[in-house]
């Protein structure tokens, strides 16, 4: 994939047609995607490497199980760090970039620096990552939010 432009493609209804199905199933066939779109097959797949060079496509992946693999805690953090430096900002990214365990970091605002998204193996492993946050350099604090359950979970965005 290339990187993304700074002037977001104009889509048409074939486009969000094309993204839509291909969001909902990615390994699905340019015929079948075609049939779909209601276009021919040549055109379909020029217009998928198209949305892929424009970084509308970022890639694609099979969604997981993570109980199946031995991941059943999913947790997340809010972490606030000592400064808003950028450079301490950065290093904080950097440091969760290399943990496997989170899955996803957000900088917000409004209660804290960073929400991270984290998976554990057990809760002793929970409790281990949730240390590790804590005694990281310029984290000042740390709150962690047990999920129970998980009534929805879409990948993607309306399209």
């Amino acid at each position: 994939m290339k990187t993304r432009n700074a002037e977001p493609p104009v889509l048409d209804g074939i486009d969000r047609r094309i993204l839509a199905e291909l969001q909902a199933n990615g390994r699905i066939t340019n015929v079948e995607l075609a049939e779909r779109a209601g276009i021919s097959a040549p055109p379909c797949l020029r217009r998928v490497r198209r949305l892929e060079e424009a970084g509308v496509i970022h890639g694609y992946h099979a969604e997981l199980d993570p109980t199946q693999l031995g991941w059943p805690i999913t947790f997340f953090a809010i972490v606030g760090l000592d400064s808003q430096k950028e450079a301490v900002l950065t290093a904080f990214e950097r440091l969760v970039a290399d943990w496997p365990e989170v899955r996803e970091c957000h900088m917000i605002r409004g209660g804290g620096d960073f929400l991270l998204r984290l998976v554990a193996r057990d809760t002793t492993h929970e409790n281990q990552l949730t240390e590790r946050l804590t005694g990281a350099p310029q984290v000042s604090q740390v709150r962690t939010l047990q999920t129970i359950r998980t009534s929805r979970d879409l990948v993607g965005v309306p399209v």
